[in-house]
């Protein structure tokens, strides 16, 4: 007499304990963690002072505007300045600060050739950080 068998179940396995367990253990951990500065800077019990507004005690510097117009003449600011001169002030001012921001603004009928020759002096002025002005069309997607 053969034995009548069910079928058996496809086998399943329930993760519900074990992220149970694995949440709890976070949140364990995370509440006896010991959050704390650097120990260097703790070693003396300093009363710091306190003021009413705190300031960096330098800022970044302000981002250097080149002009050019539609006849090729260089502005740094509103001073016209010749090509030797703009590269001379270009590399004082990534002397005095390695990241300094440039915006080249050049005419928009005027040769590109222009613009060209400031990226390029900027260039040789060892100046990277770079922008190039425009305005966006109105109405037109970003």
């Amino acid at each position: 007499m053969p034995l009548k068998l069910d079928p058996m179940e496809d086998p399943a396995l329930n993760l519900t304990p074990m992220l149970d367990v694995v949440l709890n253990l976070v949140m364990f951990f995370l509440v006896t963690t010991h959050f704390s500065q650097a120990e260097e800077e703790q070693q003396y019990p300093i009363e710091l002072p306190k003021v009413t507004s705190a300031q960096p005690l330098t800022g970044l510097p302000d981002e250097l505007v080149v002009n050019i117009d539609g006849e090729g003449r260089f502005y740094l600011g509103k001073t016209e300045r010749s090509p030797e001169a703009l590269e001379a002030e270009l590399r004082a001012a990534a002397g005095r600060y390695a990241d300094q921001a440039v915006m080249v603004r050049g005419e928009a009928d005027g040769p590109y050739q222009h613009v060209m020759t400031v990226l390029n002096i900027c260039h040789r002025a060892g100046i990277t950080n770079l922008r190039l002005a425009n305005r966006a069309l109105s109405g037109a997607a970003p």
